[in-house]
């Protein structure tokens, strides 16, 4: 299954180690899922973790070349302004580009959304939950 995640889920499963966001990372590095990833959400994870946890230029750059390598890279095709919040656009942009079967995101506004296109948009719980015969 095609999924993109908000950069929160990259950034909880950093900042968080052992919890939710990094099982839901076990699933694409051990290959149960594909990841779509963009530049845009890359670029965005890293202002988050350099602006909020000082992350440093080396561990960054580093970071940024693992998620290009765990993800699949995602060529945005058309600028999307469906959501007031412009990452947010930027993650649907992604999606639609991608063909995501799912968006995952903790975020309210996008989850109240409940789908976007063809893409599904669930909350990390349900995620880890999803039955894999859906898939």
């Amino acid at each position: 299954m095609k999924v993109v995640f908000d950069a929160n889920i990259f950034i909880s499963a950093l900042v968080f180690p052992g919890g939710q966001a990094e099982k839901a990372m076990l699933k694409i590095i051990e290959g149960k899922d594909t990841l779509l990833i963009s530049r845009e959400i890359i670029n965005e994870v890293l202002s988050v973790l350099a602006g909020k946890f000082g992350g440093d230029r080396e561990s960054l750059s580093r970071l940024a070349v693992n998620l290009s390598e765990i993800g699949r890279m995602t060529e945005t095709k058309k600028r999307i302004t469906f959501l007031s919040d412009d990452p947010d656009n930027r993650v649907l942009e992604c999606a639609s580009s991608g063909g995501a079967y799912a968006i995952i995101t903790g975020d309210k506004a996008m989850l109240g959304i409940g789908k976007y296109g063809g893409a599904r948009i669930m909350s990390l719980k349900e995620y880890l939950r999803f039955p894999r015969s859906e898939r």
